[in-house]
């Protein structure tokens, strides 16, 4: 027996998926994240899931695991106490950031604040230019009496100097002799977290990841120490924010990579779902206990970028956060999910989320101690949830602590009966998340309304198809094991590494040697990061990316260079790429490179062809469990809706809603005019019901031919 088995904690359930590779067999498990130690809730998760295979830890060749301790980590500031050695004069350079307002007429705009404390920054002497020549020697002896002094408070050092990119070896003499001097201090230079021209993204970067290093370091070591005691010999490998997996020890080295984990799974396995079923152009929709997450996938392959930012505290705006230059899969992130709390806004509106209620005490009807009406409590109320089959019966639901809740903190001060109470509080929610959605996609020039949705997450399938309704969505896929997508993602995802170097040129300059010479270090960086991981050169693919743009331009576009494709190409496919995006270009500008970015990437596990979710019970018997009334804002209020048994349904069945259908770790709630089809792997592809557009998937907005009147 050859198993595969991945791991994904979210903030409030950690999931389980293990993969036989000659079966097809996945079986799956879902349990409370321990929030006090993440480590816990993945190991006895791992001897359950285990113990429902009747299988052994010997027999896994390969834990993959998503995590978001890392943005955890740093929005609860839970990280390490750390240090930084900046160049003198350079030291305000984490408050100062972009000077870029993100709201111009709110004058109580606020900033999260830099991880490392102003008190903790040492300025050193020493100066690099920009062409890498040095103005100023290194002044090696105060800098290591700096440390010294803030040794005895500290766990790391972030090593951040000017022009670092250009030139390292300021950055690696301060590297070493940390090293040397203080062995216990972890240390994070900024040319080899992210050699990156712009300082402060540069910098937030490194500290960033000098912040969690101590702490990744630990729980891996702890992960690590124990699987090992249970027997496991295989390959532990983490997945980053851009969707590939890598070794322990490079997740160690770069935690700052982690930040979107567990979410770039599931995105990654809708892109797989899609490519099996035809439909390359998608919106990945996952939610779960705590956030509710997006991402558009075009011709099969998930949108990134080289930018995100996390820890945003003005209302969760952009601008207001910490910007992190990694690799990330384009995730939108907003403060819904099934533990997102309802409450009464300054304005006596109801107001839900962005605070949760997490794993511990969790909604009211957990039965822990939580006191505060949430998501999970209203969709219980709404009919959506079984108490009694809570997690396929593993957790009961208390209905009259949600109740009560609803009622005292919402229902009475607003004048709501229970069933107004919760539907406010999921209605709200569903215009939330659609609200995010439209934005994403007017960010990104697409119009999504042609597309399908992959709906996944625990929460996700109770709110997908309403949501794509008021997206004018008009398909909706509900997978097989949507409760715990994220951890069957982990099990498609590829070992993959990429690098970036800032070395600004004008592309008349570069002849194909140049162009060589440039990315040849970032191939050896890259492809070694996967031969540790024991892939064969031959079985290694690169890809290279160029950041382009015209000459006085302040920002570039990134351009993915086909194979065998030389510098003759490059000003065809960057005009291609900018009138795509702004209809018109810059005649006669000469075109300059800023980023030289290099992607390694191995070959990409595959399930079997026959892969299923395992334990569904007996197919033959009727997939019709019996009747519970649900809410449906229907005049009539609460109806007699259908329950299903997912695991009994047949290829081909089809249910029209009012409906309810229930796995295990999740609920799909078909409102009226919803028709959902079974297909041959147990997907729900589900028909919207209400008005909606069938468009071009993913293209530019049609112009809209309407009269003024109707708009």
């Amino acid at each position: 027996m050859t198993l595969r088995l991945g791991v994904d904690i979210g903030g409030t359930f950690t999931d389980f998926a293990l993969f036989n590779e000659a079966s097809g067999a996945i079986t799956v498990h879902k349990q409370l994240t321990t929030p006090h130690d993440p480590a816990d809730s993945v190991l006895s998760g791992i001897d359950a899931v285990l113990a429902k295979a009747g299988a052994a830890i010997g027999a896994v060749t390969h834990i993959v695991h998503g995590t978001t301790l890392v943005t955890n980590a740093v929005i609860e500031r839970k990280g390490a106490p750390i240090g930084m050695l900046v160049t003198k004069g350079f030291g305000d350079v984490l408050e100062i950031g972009m000077e870029r307002r993100f709201d111009l007429f709110d004058l109580r705009l606020k900033y999260a604040a830099p991880v490392v404390p102003r008190a903790n920054r040492i300025e050193v002497d020493e100066r690099i230019r920009y062409d890498g020549s040095v103005e100023v020697a290194l002044d090696l002896a105060a800098a290591r009496a700096g440390v010294a002094a803030l040794a005895p408070g500290i766990e790391a050092v972030a090593v951040c100097l000017i022009n670092a990119f250009a030139n390292p070896a300021h950055e690696h003499a301060l590297a070493d002799m940390i090293r040397s001097d203080f062995p216990a201090l972890h240390v994070c230079a900024s040319a080899d977290i992210v050699p990156f021209m712009r300082e402060f993204e540069r910098w937030t970067t490194t500290t960033i990841n000098a912040y969690t290093q101590p702490l990744m370091d630990r729980y891996l070591g702890r992960l690590e120490s124990e699987l090992a005691a249970r027997g496991f010999g295989g390959a532990f490998l983490i997945m980053t924010s851009s969707g590939g997996t890598v070794p322990t020890e490079f997740a160690r080295r770069y935690p700052a990579r982690l930040t979107e984990s567990g979410p770039a799974a599931g995105v990654l396995m809708s892109a797989f779902i899609g490519a099996e079923l035809g439909l390359p152009h998608l919106l990945a929709f996952d939610m779960g206990g705590t956030t509710a997450k997006g991402a558009f996938v075009q011709d099969a392959q998930p949108v990134r970028k080289y930018e995100t930012e996390i820890a945003r505290v003005h209302n969760h705006k952009p601008g207001s956060g910490l910007v992190l230059r990694t690799p990330v899969i384009d995730l939108i992130e907003i403060g819904a999910g099934g533990g997102s709390i309802a409450g009464i806004d300054e304005r006596g509106l109801m107001k839900v989320g962005p605070r949760s209620a997490g794993a511990m005490p969790g909604p009211v009807c957990y039965g822990q101690g939580g006191e505060n009406p949430t998501l999970t409590d209203a969709n219980l109320l709404l009919g959506y949830l079984d108490p009694r089959f809570f997690l396929g019966g593993e957790m009961s639901l208390d209905v009259a602590g949600a109740e009560k809740a609803a009622a005292s903190k919402l229902g009475g001060p607003l004048k709501l009966d229970a069933a107004r109470t919760a539907w406010g509080i999921h209605e709200i929610i569903n215009e939330d998340v659609a609200r995010a959605f439209r934005m994403h996609a007017s960010e990104l020039g697409l119009d999504y309304r042609g597309c399908t949705m992959v709906a996944f997450g625990g929460s996700g399938p109770l709110h997908a198809l309403r949501i794509a309704r008021k997206l004018r969505i008009p398909r909706v896929v509900l997978p097989s094991g949507a409760g715990v997508f994220s951890a069957v993602g982990l099990l498609v995802s590829p070992l993959s590494f990429e690098t970036l170097r800032s070395f600004r040129v004008r592309l008349a300059e570069v002849d194909t040697a140049r162009m060589d010479a440039v990315f040849a270090p970032l191939a050896e960086q890259a492809t070694a990061v996967l031969r540790h991981a024991g892939l064969a050169e031959a079985d290694i693919r690169i890809e290279r990316r160029l950041d382009l743009r015209f000459a006085g331009q302040g920002h570039e576009l990134t351009v993915t260079l086909p194979d065998g494709a030389g510098p003759g190409d490059v000003p065809a496919l960057f005009v291609a790429r900018y009138k795509a995006l702004y209809s018109d270009v810059m005649p006669d500008t000469p075109i300059e490179v800023v980023n030289w970015k290099l992607e390694a990437t191995g070959p990409r596990p595959q399930l079997a062809t026959a892969w299923h979710i395992a334990g569904g019970g007996d197919a033959e018997a009727s997939a019709l469990k019996g009747t519970r009334r649900a809410y449906f804002d229907d005049p009539a209020g609460y109806v007699d809706c259908p329950v299903y048994d997912r695991y009994r349904l047949r290829t081909g069945q089809q249910i029209a809603g009012p409906a309810l259908i229930e796995e295990r770790e999740s609920t799909c709630v078909l409102g009226p005019g919803d028709i959902v089809t079974v297909d041959a792997r147990g997907n729900l592809i589900a028909t919207v019901g209400g008005p909606h557009r069938s468009l071009d998937p993913l293209q530019k907005s049609a112009p809209d031919r309407r009269p003024a009147q109707n708009r």
